[in-house]
C-alpha cells in the first residue's frame, strides 16, 4: 500500500485551516501534516514536515501567499494548488500566481451549501493528486510571455477560414497564453476555448488574453459572431454550442447538465463545432485532467476536421490529450512550442482552399 499523500495547508483564516483538512481527507490516500496561517510559518513548516503538495492563500499578513509561493517554488520545487477568493482582486492575483508557477487553484467556498463544498472538496482531492503526481514528470519548459500590453491594430470583421475549438484543464492558463500571444493579429481563423475554470475567473482569464495577444479576446456571449482573428472563451458554469445562422455564425451559452462533471464541457463544444462546421473545423485537446473532449475530438476527426492533441512533455497534466491518443482520434501530437505554428498552418491552409473554389 502506497503511502498517503502529505498536504500543507496555508491560510490565515482558522475556518480555512479547519475545513480544507476536513475536505481532503475524506481521501484516505491525502494527509494533511500540518497546517500555516502565513507565509513565513509556512515556509518553517515545508523545510521541516516535507509536504508532497501544498494548499496556498494568497492574502495572509506578514509574507503573502505570492511572495511564499516564489521561495516555494524555487527553492522547494513543490506543486501548490492556490486557493483562491472569488473576486476580481483575487482572479488576477491567482493568474499571476499560476505565472510564477502554481500548479493549479480552486476558488474559496462562497457559501456554505453542502452541495457547493462537496464540488469543491472534489475538485481540490483531484487537483491534489495530480499535483503530486507531477512531481514525478519532468517540467514542461516553455516560457510564459511576460505580461506586456500589445498594440492591437484594428481589422475589418469578416467570416474565419476555419474553425479551432481548443478544450484545456490543469495547466491550462499559461499554455493557452504562450499560444494564442503566437498568433498574428491578420490570424485568419476563429478560436473557442472552453478551459475549466469557476464562474468569476474566466472573464478575468479572458481580459488578460486580450491585452496579452494581437488578436482579439474576450469571454463569450450569447450571439457572439465567429470572425477571423477573434478568440472567445466560454464563461465558467456555461456550457458553449455554435450556431450556423443567415447573419453570421455565432456561440449560444447553455445552463444544460454538467458533462463529464464539467460545466463548461469540451466535449459539448467539439461536438457541436463537428455538427456545424465538419471539415471546416479543427479540434485541440491541451494539458489537463481526465478525459472530457476526446470523444468530442473522435466526432471532429470523424467529420473531417484536423485535431491536434499536445504532446505529454509539455503537458502539466496529461490526461486529456492522452485519452484522445489513446483512442485514435488526434491527427497530429505537438510539443507546445509549435501548436502556435501548426494552428496558424491549418488555418492559413484553409484561407487558400477557400479562395480556390
Amino acid at each position: 500500500m502506497s503511502e498517503p499523500i502529505r498536504v500543507l495547508v496555508v491560510d490565515d483564516s482558522a475556518l480555512m485551516r479547519k475545513m480544507i483538512p476536513q475536505m481532503v481527507e475524506r481521501d484516505s490516500g491525502i494527509r494533511v501534516v500540518g497546517t500555516a496561517m502565513d507565509g513565513e510559518f509556512a515556509l518553517q513548516k515545508v523545510a521541516e514536515l516535507k509536504p508532497d503538495v501544498i494548499t496556498l492563500d494568497l492574502e495572509m499578513p506578514r509574507m503573502n501567499g505570492m511572495d511564499a509561493l516564489r521561495q516555494i517554488v524555487k527553492k522547494h520545487r513543490l506543486p501548490v494548488i492556490i486557493v483562491s477568493a472569488h473576486t476580481t482582486e483575487g482572479a488576477n492575483s491567482t493568474f499571476k500566481a499560476l505565472a510564477m508557477g502554481a500548479f493549479d487553484f480552486v476558488a474559496k467556498p462562497s457559501n456554505g451549501a453542502s452541495a457547493h463544498i462537496a464540488d469543491i472538496a472534489a475538485q481540490l482531492t483531484a487537483k491534489i493528486r495530480a499535483a503530486a503526481q507531477s512531481r514525478t514528470r519532468p517540467t514542461p519548459s516553455f516560457a510564459v510571455p511576460e505580461f506586456s500590453k500589445v498594440q492591437k491594430v484594428s481589422r475589418p470583421k469578416s467570416a474565419p477560414s476555419r474553425v479551432v475549438a481548443i478544450g484545456v484543464s490543469t495547466g491550462g492558463p499559461n499554455s493557452v497564453q504562450y499560444v494564442l500571444s503566437r498568433l498574428p493579429a491578420d490570424f485568419s481563423g476563429s478560436i473557442l476555448i472552453v478551459q475549466h475554470m469557476p464562474e468569476g475567473f474566466t472573464e478575468m482569464f479572458a481580459k488578460r488574453l486580450d491585452t496579452t495577444c494581437s488578436i482579439d479576446v474576450k469571454e463569450a456571449k450569447s450571439g457572439d459572431l465567429l470572425l477571423a482573428g477573434r478568440a472567445l472563451v466560454c464563461p465558467g458554469n456555461r456550457h458553449m454550442k455554435v450556431r450556423r445562422a443567415a447573419l453570421g455564425n455565432m456561440v449560444v451559452l447553455s445552463d444544460e447538465e454538467r458533462v463529464n462533471g464539467h460545466r463548461p464541457s469540451v466535449d459539448v463544444l467539439f461536438r457541436s463545432v463537428a455538427q456545424e462546421f465538419g471539415a471546416d473545423s479543427a479540434a485541440v485537446l491541451m494539458t489537463g485532467m481526465g478525459e472530457d473532449g476526446a470523444e468530442g475530438m473522435g466526432l471532429i476527426k470523424a467529420a473531417g476536421g484536423m485535431t491536434l492533441a499536445q504532446s505529454a512533455e509539455s503537458c502539466v497534466v496529461y490526461g486529456m490529450p492522452r485519452a484522445a491518443i489513446e483512442r485514435g482520434y488526434a491527427l497530429r501530437v505537438s510539443p507546445l512550442e509549435t501548436l502556435p505554428n501548426a494552428i496558424q498552418s491549418l488555418c492559413a491552409k484553409s484561407a487558400v482552399a477557400m479562395a480556390m473554389s
